[in-house]
Formats: structure tokens, C-alpha cells, sequence
């Protein structure tokens, strides 16, 4: 028989949601209990970017320079080359936040230092290798989940389940929440390559040859990022290694006195990429957030924050109620209605962005850059209105909210609709001059 346990919150899976969301929780007094699936935090090729809007939270939470002293790597702008052309896209210098930069920080550190800190609560409780596999109802709600561990089967109760157990989520699929899927034209296979210091800094990457290739500095190797078309890693793999060699040498020509530690197809990973969300994120007792929401694209890199947002707004919401043991159910849609905007208009961007892919594919030859793109990257400023875009997004959240009067918030509403509208003109420049190319 299953031994049984009881919490105030149950948060299953321990990715940069779930582990945000106990700490914040556990800090306002919340009892609190963290299920990871894993004995360690220790995966590779996940989202590594920390944008300055996470960081700004780490600021508020007065974890910042703590935060700051694990090893990372500085972003300040994003640049990419398309052809021969070389470009910036995005300058962070005028971000309105404390650092303006992205940190590139392995994703297991960054766990690591969070789930260290929140440790410090007695009310805080991280479970490893505790598996969800079910949920547990009872009276027309959901009442806690059952889960598998070392020592056996267990069932947790717990006033509230949150399901941050990613873009597989089995809470999700427990839950039995209807999904809306959106066609994707694209995979990315991760691998490591190695770095020279004189290599060129960049995120977004090259374009060429109907491919994209996304290089993400490690320090003394880069987290390469191959975007193929859709269900075509098969057609590369039998094309063999070397072929595949010989194209990330093309890509990025600097490259190829390295593509030689590329020897075995175990050292590149799929990650199959989908963009979903949840018709509702809940149910009575039950809320999803992040990846078990909403399925985001590596499209600018924002996936890992938008689901730290998520978790803060929902410990915002919900932190009160859930420590005074009150009925959440009414505030689980203010969870929603909150996040869902920032959301559908991220989704909304990867899409478009995911249109100049499906242009790119459609030309294997070298690519040249038209005078659109060339004209577009000079416009005045251009580059910071993207930095905001990419390093803040659509209605950031904060640990500590002043109040402000209406006035502001209006004219906050202006800025970031201008912004995006910009953003949303470049990707159509981009959309049109890619399908010219072609």
C-alpha cells in the first residue's frame, strides 16, 4: 500500500518553473513540495539563456550578485550573418534593467543555485527522483498526485498540484486539458563544437545554404544549434557524417578545422520542436504553467523565461491564499488571464519567424543578403527596440510591484506595442526578402 504524504503545494517537475515557483512560494510561508523526476538537474542542451528580464528578478529577490558569481558568459547583443553579410540584431545596452545581458549560464547551475537558496526555508521540500505518474481526485477536484520513488509507490495530497513537468507533460495529459496545436516547419539538432577565442560572438546565427546554424559561446566550446526541416534528420543521418561535417563547414566556414570531433550521431541530439497551448491551464485544484502550458519555440531563446514569468505571477496570485489555506479555484483563472496574453503574442512572433524558415529550406544554394535586410538593420535605434523585445518581452513580471497610476500603465501599453510592431515589421522584411533569396 502506498504511503501517503501531505503538502499545502505540490509543484511537479523541477525545471526553472517549478523550482522558481517553491522558492517564491516557500518564501511568503508557503508549505511547499518540489517533485523532479531525475537524481540531478543535469541535462544537456536545454534553455541556457537568462535574460535581463530573469535577472532583474534575481535583483528583486536580492539574489543578484550571488547569482552572478557562477560561471556565465555575457551577451550583450545578438548578432547574425546572412551570406557574407553580418549583422547586428538586437543590442541589450538600453534594456531597462540592472544588467543588460543575457547570461549564458548551463541550465543545471542555475537549478542548482535556486534550488540551494529556497532550501534555506523549512517549509521548502525537494524531492528527487520522485516520479508523477497520476493524479489523485476526490469531491470534484483534484487532490494531490501519485508518485513513484526509490522506495515505492507514494501519494502526495496537497490543496493545490502544479504541473511544470514540460512540454511532455503526464499531469497535463492526467488532467485530460485540451490541447491547440500550431505546425512547426523545424527540428534543431544540438551538439558541441569546439571555440577559439577570435571566433565570432553570436546567437542567432548563420543562414546559408538552407540552413541556420545557432552558436551559443560556452566559454571553450560553442552549443551549436543545426535548424533542419521538419522530420529530416533521418534523410542527414543516412546521408552520413561526413556530409554532415561538410555542412556545418559550409555554414560557418570558420568552423571546419573542428568538425572533425564530430565522429559518433550519439553526440547529436533532436529536440523536436513544437508550439501548443492549453485551451484552459486548469482544473479545480490543478494549475499547468510553462512548458506544460505552453510549448514555446527556441525562436529567440525566450522559453526558459516566459516560464519563470509564469511562476511569478502565479506566487504573486496565489501566495496568500494558498498559505491562509483558502479556495484558489476562482484565482486560477486570474492566472491565465494574465499569462496567456504575453503568451499568444510570443507565439504569435515565433510563428512568423518560423514562416522565413520554411522560406529558408526552400533553397539549398548560398544565399545573399538583399538590400531590405541591409536597409532594415540601419534604421536608427532598430537594434535596441529589438534588445527590449528579446531581453524583456511582453508584460514582465516583478517580485515587488509599485503601484502605479494609470497614466503610466497606458503609456507602458504604447511602448511595448510599438516595440512589437517593429519587431513584428522586421520579421516580415526578413519573411520577404528570404523568399525573394529563394
Amino acid at each position: 500500500m502506498a504511503s501517503t504524504h501531505q503538502t499545502t503545494c505540490c509543484i511537479v517537475g523541477g525545471g526553472p518553473a517549478g523550482v522558481m515557483l517553491g522558492y517564491l512560494l516557500a518564501r511568503k510561508g508557503v508549505r511547499v513540495t518540489v517533485l523532479e523526476k531525475h537524481k540531478d538537474f543535469f541535462r544537456d542542451f536545454r534553455g541556457d539563456t537568462v535574460h535581463p528580464s530573469t535577472l532583474e528578478l534575481m535583483y528583486e529577490l536580492e539574489l543578484l550578485e550571488e547569482f552572478l558569481h557562477v560561471p556565465h558568459q555575457k551577451l550583450r547583443s545578438i548578432s547574425g550573418v546572412v551570406g557574407g553579410f553580418r549583422f547586428k540584431v538586437a543590442d541589450f545596452s538600453r534594456v531597462p534593467t540592472h544588467c543588460k545581458f543575457v547570461a549564458l549560464m548551463p541550465q543545471w547551475d542555475f537549478l542548482n543555485f535556486l534550488s540551494e537558496r529556497a532550501q534555506q526555508f523549512d517549509n521548502f521540500d525537494l524531492q528527487m527522483e520522485y516520479e508523477a505518474t497520476d493524479l489523485l481526485r476526490g469531491r470534484g477536484r483534484i487532490t494531490g498526485v501519485v508518485v513513484q520513488t526509490p522506495d515505492g509507490p507514494k501519494e502526495i495530497t496537497a490543496d493545490l498540484v502544479v504541473a511544470c513537468d514540460g512540454r511532455h507533460s503526464t499531469i497535463r495529459k492526467a488532467a485530460d486539458l485540451p490541447m491547440t496545436e500550431f505546425g512547426v516547419p523545424m527540428d534543431v539538432l544540438w551538439f558541441r563544437i569546439g571555440r577559439h577565442n577570435d571566433d565570432p560572438e553570436q546567437l542567432f546565427g548563420n543562414i546559408n545554404y538552407g540552413r541556420a546554424l545557432v552558436l551559443i559561446d560556452r566559454g571553450d566550446y560553442f552549443q551549436a544549434g543545426l535548424i533542419i526541416r521538419k522530420d529530416s534528420f533521418e534523410e542527414i543521418k543516412t546521408a552520413g557524417m561526413e556530409s554532415f561535417r561538410g555542412m556545418i563547414a559550409r555554414i560557418a566556414p570558420y568552423l571546419a578545422d573542428r568538425v572533425h570531433e564530430l565522429h559518433d550521431w550519439e553526440q547529436i541530439k533532436l529536440l523536436s520542436v513544437k508550439l501548443n497551448r492549453l485551451e484552459q491551464w486548469h482544473r479545480p485544484g490543478l494549475l499547468c504553467i510553462g512548458d506544460a502550458a505552453h510549448a514555446m519555440s527556441p525562436a529567440g531563446g525566450v522559453g526558459i523565461n516566459l516560464a519563470i514569468q509564469d511562476a511569478v505571477a502565479t506566487a504573486n496570485l496565489l501566495a496568500d491564499a494558498l498559505r491562509e489555506r483558502r479556495n484558489t479555484e476562482e484565482l486560477l483563472q486570474f492566472v491565465q488571464r494574465r499569462r496567456e496574453f504575453p503568451t499568444r503574442m510570443t507565439q504569435a512572433a515565433q510563428a512568423n519567424a518560423h514562416k522565413v524558415f520554411a522560406q529558408l529550406f526552400r533553397n539549398s544554394g548560398p544565399v545573399r543578403a538583399p538590400w531590405q535586410l541591409k536597409a532594415a538593420v540601419r534604421i536608427p535605434g532598430i537594434t535596441h527596440v529589438m534588445g527590449r523585445v528579446v531581453g524583456i518581452g511582453v508584460r514582465p513580471e516583478h517580485i515587488k510591484k509599485a503601484r502605479r497610476s494609470p497614466a503610466y500603465r497606458n503609456g507602458r501599453v504604447v511602448k511595448i506595442a510599438l516595440a512589437l510592431g517593429v519587431a513584428a515589421g522586421v520579421v516580415i522584411v526578413g519573411h520577404r526578402f528570404v523568399r525573394r533569396a529563394a
